[in-house]
């Protein structure tokens, strides 16, 4: 603990987790700390600064304890076998992570292609004019396609396109995961509407305030969390 690094290292961990550490005495620990004449134990720490992440206590059943945090710090310095299989175990957890954010993604990115078919054979049966051009087809399904795009994102491909000339694929393939959610519910529901002949304008208010309501909920409550 005499080391100036291990004081710099307890005194942020206090100075982030303490709204009761003694800031202006730690201030002067670590500029004393490093010099032949400071000392530190556990218990000048904890009295001094208030501090949390320390606990030392005498007695039969006493000893010293911290937080994980400070506990792995003191681990790295003793072994530097330890140290090095904890960057190890962090690089794997967070390779981990990643690779179930991307599985996570392209699953919900499926379930929207799925809801797209069921989507496009709504528009085509329901809004499509019989003999009428292939082109003109493509046109009707684009609008679709933009209507929930405003509804979600608030604009359409092309103004995407236009804001992002060097990216790659389209607005939807940069999307969320929770946003992939909502666009998979909003494209059943559209579905819905357009067999009932509601009017595009009355869709688009309708499916822009399921959009914010659900968005509003999977980020609040970190509801894709919770269905891993």
């Amino acid at each position: 603990m005499r080391n100036r690094s291990t004081i710099e290292f307890i005194g942020l961990w206090e100075q982030l987790h303490n709204t009761d550490f003694n800031s202006i005495e730690f201030d002067g620990f670590k500029n004393e700390s490093g010099a032949n004449s400071f000392s530190m134990t556990p218990k000048k720490w904890i009295n001094n600064t208030n501090a949390i992440g320390i606990i030392s206590k005498s007695g039969r059943y006493g000893g010293t304890y911290a937080h994980q945090d400070i506990a792995f710090k003191f681990a790295s310095w003793i072994s530097a076998e330890f140290k090095l299989y904890l960057f190890k175990e962090f690089q794997r957890l967070k390779k981990e992570e990643n690779e179930q954010k991307k599985l996570e993604w392209t699953v919900s990115r499926t379930i929207a292609k799925v809801n797209y078919l069921i989507h496009t054979d709504a528009i085509k049966e329901n809004l499509i004019p019989e003999n009428i051009s292939k082109k003109l087809h493509g046109l009707v399904y684009a609008d679709e396609a933009d209507l929930l795009n405003i509804a979600l994102f608030g604009k359409t491909a092309k103004v995407w396109r236009d804001e992002n000339p060097e990216s790659k694929g389209n607005i939807r393939d940069y999307a969320t995961l929770e946003q992939l959610v909502v666009l998979s519910n909003m494209e059943s529901l559209n579905s819905e509407l357009i067999k009932e002949e509601m009017p595009a304008e009355k869709r688009l208010v309708k499916l822009n305030k399921v959009a914010i309501g659900q968005m509003k909920v999977l980020v609040e409550n970190k509801t894709i969390k919770k269905l891993k």
